[in-house]
């Protein structure tokens, strides 16, 4: 399929979508749903002929300004009055809940996937790991539930996706070293790993403070238009990223950091960032699942059988649940809310990324294929599981729990 025809589908299902998203939610059917839906149909696997690439430049280009928005706006959002009221929730799942689950999931992926090198499994659990708190909006929106729940639950997925990236970085950053013969006892790549990492957080924590103070200093003396404020988070954005890659840290690391200096510095500027993300993040977003849709399920659809298909389910069940409430023992939550904050970990956009530029980085999945069908598995299973039963769960547990 032509990449203009592609453009022109994109187009016409967001229009459609904006004319029926509030009919459509009533029926419990979001635009992840949608979105993905209709890039399965445009793709091979429906009505289209021509298979596009995933290391293709309007995919990877995308996939590129999608992470940097999302590292930005999750860290720079966050609530800290309110995580400082009720931190404990929050740090444990954070602190322990979180490398537990990347741990469980490795080592239950070397016994599903024994052939796989073990650097890849560990790949495999941290592709999973980050939660999508977005696909599960209505636990998280519904003011049923209490205020410390849905906070734990968007400081968590606000989090992960930032501590885990620098992970899988070195994970890649070893895979890489291997396949050019540069590992062992050559240290290049740890002193590049270091470079990028501190490089990134340096850059990352410098724009971010210029800019809360330039914005501060905007708002004061009111030199800023309301019209414009929502463009300043996704600018700043884009420039920690190229900055921090200009001096040779990561790029991503670098927004992250930025956000979480600039939300601190500039509480002011938040309601600003919520309505960008609200209104062209989101949109970037399903445009997203649309290429999840159109691009990657139909690069490893032929590898699924019902092994993935378990460990999809264990991933999304056990494999995050028993971890979670694990590292909640001794906080005295009731089994209920447990289990509703340890099901809400839905698996999304972040991992849908990850696996874009983590392809775009090792050339091919070539040899690996199972590995990535997993992760598509796991990952459509939560569009439609954790959409369908955000809303009916959270008005179960909001009449029991309710404030």
């Amino acid at each position: 399929m032509h990449e203009n025809m592609v453009i022109l589908g994109i187009i016409l299902l967001i229009l459609g979508y904006g004319y029926y998203s509030k009919l459509l939610g009533r029926y419990y059917i979001t635009g992840p749903m949608i979105f993905t839906t209709v890039g399965i149909f445009l793709s091979p696997l429906g009505f289209g002929k021509e298979i596009l690439h995933v290391n293709g430049e309007i995919v990877q280009t995308m996939a590129e300004i999608a992470l940097i928005i999302v590292l930005f706006a999750d860290a720079s959002t966050l609530d800290w009055k309110e995580f400082k009221k009720d931190w404990r929730i929050p740090t444990r799942m954070l602190a322990f809940g979180l490398p537990m689950t990347i741990l469980a999931a490795a080592w239950v992926a070397s016994l599903f996937f024994p052939d796989e090198p073990p650097l890849y499994l560990l790949l495999l659990a941290l592709f999973l790991a980050p939660t999508d708190a977005a696909l599960g909006k209505a636990v998280v929106t519904d003011p049923g539930v209490p205020k410390r729940i849905r906070a734990t639950i968007n400081v968590e997925s606000g989090l992960n996706d930032g501590i885990v990236f620098p992970v899988l970085i070195t994970v890649v950053t070893l895979i890489q070293a291997q396949s050019t013969g540069t590992g062992g006892g050559n240290v290049h790549w740890f002193s590049h790993l270091l470079q990028q990492i501190v490089m990134g957080i340096a850059m990352g924590a410098f724009i971010g403070y210029l800019g809360a103070k330039q914005s501060g200093i905007s708002l004061k003396r009111g030199w800023l238009e309301h019209s414009y404020a929502n463009l300043i988070p996704f600018a700043l954005a884009i420039l920690a990223y190229y900055f921090s890659e200009f001096v040779g840290g990561n790029g991503y690391i670098g927004a992250f950091v930025s956000g979480m200096v600039f939300g601190n510095l500039n509480p002011a500027m938040h309601k600003n960032i919520e309505e960008f993300v609200e209104s062209e993040g989101e949109l970037l977003i399903l445009i997203i699942f649309t290429f999840f849709g159109l691009v990657f399920i139909p690069l490893v659809a032929a590898y699924w059988n019902l092994k993935i298909l378990l460990f999809a389910l264990l991933s999304l069940t056990v494999l995050r649940m028993v971890p979670v409430a694990l590292s909640l023992l001794g906080l005295k939550l009731d089994w209920a809310t447990i289990l509703f904050v340890g099901w809400f970990g839905p698996r999304g956009i972040a991992s849908i990324l990850y696996v874009i530029i983590v392809t775009h980085m090792l050339g091919s999945i070539e040899g690996h294929e199972e590995i990535f069908a997993t992760v598509a598995m796991t990952v459509l299973l939560s569009i439609f599981a954790h959409g369908f039963s955000a809303k009916p769960l959270a008005k179960l547990y909001a009449k029991s729990h309710g404030e």
